[in-house]
């Protein structure tokens, strides 16, 4: 009983955390060379690097969000997108727009009662990973994966799942993965967040 409760007052600190650390609007610092590519209306959520293409030079993910997205996304009428841009490095060091997706990210009220869901980002060797974590009484996370395919030049759908458990219950964990067997081949701009999968 005592390691139950220890547990479920650990993941409601966890938990707690991680709510506020992404509502925290700290700004970011994007450099020079890649605030060309940032639409008027909209600024930068988040900005990764990594190696996107397995290639020499370093590549960033830069998502966006629309100023004021708080005020005017309605999720059930009008969510307000959030573009994801894959930056590709040159050998110059400047960098080259390969894709756009405005729906690899959940809007600012998707995340019910725990507010904005979107918790970060992650690249590793070609694979990249957009991530939230949302609900209120129900809770659930949801991790979408990318992987390069260099015949094709394009990121194809890897791995789309997550976790759901209970606020008072955080113990009974319920995961669920998708993977190409299940949703077949999907490129990064064909790939739809907001469309529920059969």
């Amino acid at each position: 009983m005592k390691i139950t409760f220890l547990l479920f007052t650990l993941t409601h600190f966890l938990i707690a955390d991680l709510g506020n650390r992404y509502q925290v609007d700290d700004e970011v610092q994007v450099p020079v060379a890649l605030k060309k590519y940032i639409p008027k209306g909209f600024e930068a959520l988040e900005m990764a690097k990594g190696d996107l293409n397995r290639d020499a030079y370093p590549d960033v993910i830069l998502i966006l969000k629309k100023r004021g997205e708080e005020k005017t996304s309605d999720v059930n009428d009008h969510p307000e997108k959030r573009p994801l841009l894959i930056l590709l490095g040159q050998a110059d060091k400047s960098y080259k727009l390969a894709a756009r997706s405005d729906n690899s990210v959940y809007c600012v009220d998707c995340g019910g009662q725990m507010g904005d869901p979107f918790t970060g980002v992650t690249i590793k060797n070609g694979y990249f990973s957009v991530e939230h974590y949302g609900g209120s009484g129900q809770r659930w996370t949801r991790i979408v994966t990318f992987k390069y395919s260099p015949a094709e030049k394009n990121w194809f759908l890897f791995k789309d799942g997550g976790e759901r458990f209970h606020a008072t219950a955080p113990e009974e964990l319920k995961t669920e993965v998708k993977t190409a067997k299940n949703f077949g081949k999907i490129s990064f701009q064909q790939f739809d967040i907001y469309k529920e999968e059969k």
